[in-house]
């Protein structure tokens, strides 16, 4: 569910001040914890560092961002893979293909450099 249109949309304002600060062209990352906060177009050019639990992960704002939540800029969980038996099988199937495709690549370079030095 959105915000009311009567509210309007959450903007930090600890967060507008820091903005505020800092020249739109400096590299300073300004940090926050307001993942909740609303990008807006005042935001645009900076890089502003949004904390995911455990670190402040960078995030340069542009205009296709304006309206969005920084949260979702910043992920709070790391996805690995999918795991099991089934899934370490098909990848060491996979790995096994791409060894196989590497020494027949291998191969054929060898037989083309070794048919040019022939002819020479």
């Amino acid at each position: 569910m959105s915000r009311s249109l009567k509210k309007g949309p959450y903007v930090d304002q600890k967060l507008i001040k820091k903005i505020s600060k800092v020249k739109r062209g400096d590299k300073t990352i300004i940090k926050t914890w307001s993942r909740a906060c609303t990008i807006t177009p005042e935001m645009v050019g900076f890089t502003i560092g949004v904390h995911n639990g455990r670190e402040h992960i960078p995030v340069y704002i542009v205009e296709n961002m304006v309206g969005h939540k920084l949260g979702e800029f910043s992920p709070t969980r790391k996805f690995i893979r999918h795991g099991g038996r089934m899934q370490k099988e098909e990848e060491a199937a996979q790995a096994a293909a791409q060894k196989k495709d590497l020494v027949e690549a291998k191969k054929e370079i060898e037989q083309k450099t070794g048919s040019k030095e022939e002819s020479k």
